[in-house]
């Protein structure tokens, strides 16, 4: 018998570390998920995400500030986003870093738009793996007459359910991405 509080708790984290990762894709907008979790060496040798170290802005569509917590840092936190090397230079302005968004070309964008279809490719994959560890589970269930065939069968279109719905999730977060990066 499959527990399908689980099925949806795994498939609810692949959903969420899929959404995660392509936060830092390119569009053709300023986000925070775009340097949030950018590493910077700090304090003598330290790694931290800038989301760790400080609060990031985002004033308009084309540039994002990041207000250090400890600006003792600035420097180290402004050297550390040049060496990350994400396509915005940074400078600092009083107690903040800016950065601007260069405008992206057809080119870029097409290639995101393909780095998008391989992260979603890789999601699809996860979900069918869980989707096949469960009835993995189910099939040994039934080989061991612990579940009955009718069981089988309704636990199985049920799990094939709930993996298509979650597909769909991913395709539906995939599609609104690809429109924002087409912009």
């Amino acid at each position: 018998m499959i527990n399908f509080t689980d099925v949806k708790t795994r498939m609810d984290k692949i959903t969420a570390l899929f959404v995660n990762d392509i936060a830092s894709i390119r569009t053709g907008r300023a986000t925070p998920g775009l340097i949030e979790n950018v590493v910077v060496t700090v304090y003598g040798g330290q790694k931290m995400r800038l989301i760790e170290l400080g609060s990031i802005g985002v004033p308009d569509v084309r540039s994002l500030t990041f207000e250090p917590w400890d600006q003792t840092l600035i420097r180290e936190i402004n050297n550390g986003i040049e060496a990350a090397n994400i396509g915005m230079m940074p400078s600092i302005d009083g107690q903040i870093i800016r950065m601007n968004l260069p405008m992206l070309t057809v080119e870029q964008r097409e290639d995101y738009v393909k780095l998008l279809g391989r992260k979603l490719e890789g999601a699809r994959v996860m979900i069918r793996d869980a989707r096949a560890d469960f009835r993995s589970d189910l099939q040994k269930a039934k080989q061991e007459k612990t579940v009955s065939e009718d069981e089988f069968r309704k636990n199985e279109t049920e799990l094939q359910k709930t993996t298509d719905l979650y597909i769909g999730k991913l395709e539906e977060v995939a599609k609104k991405k690809e429109l924002e990066i087409r912009g």
